[in-house]
């Protein structure tokens, strides 16, 4: 019996890595065994400033992103909305099946990147989050992402 979880195969990471270079080719990548991770620049508007990010994909895990620079800065309430610990962005609902192994890191993942930094940037002016989303939950068993990325390369980026 197939496992649920493995039922439907993902797309490689090679593919992945070609994709992300054919749409952002300013992008750079580090790819070892089953995790890649990419770092780049990205501006969600002509008027705003530029973030550089980190997304980190592993084969058979969803894909997580941190803004690198600038520091996120938190709010009155001292949380950055849909964000999980480590500022790590919450881009989609793992649970609802949003985002699967069958999608293109380069034409998911990074534009819902581009739509949270503008969200972002609105509430920093208003205080009020307009991205909408349920913030799930989250469950102290899974290694999180970014300490997978410092094992792979020995440091924090």
């Amino acid at each position: 019996m197939a496992n649920k979880h493995y039922s439907e195969r993902p797309i490689p990471l090679a593919e992945q890595v070609m994709e992300m270079w054919r749409y952002f080719p300013d992008f750079r990548s580090h790819w070892h065994k089953n995790v890649v991770q990419w770092v780049g620049e990205l501006q969600p508007r002509a008027t705003s400033q530029r973030y550089r990010v980190k997304i980190i994909h592993q084969l058979h895990r969803n894909p997580a992103v941190y803004v690198l620079n600038p520091p996120l800065v938190t709010g009155q309430d001292s949380k950055i909305p849909h964000t999980y610990p480590g500022n790590r962005l919450c881009l989609f609902h793992p649970k609802r099946q949003e985002w699967s192994q069958q999608m293109f890191v380069a034409t998911t993942i990074v534009p819902w990147t581009c739509l949270w930094l503008s969200y972002y940037e609105c509430w920093q002016a208003t205080g009020e989050w307009l991205g909408g989303g349920e913030h799930p939950l989250l469950r102290g068993r899974m290694k999180p992402p970014l300490q997978i990325a410092r094992s792979l390369t020995g440091s924090g980026c």
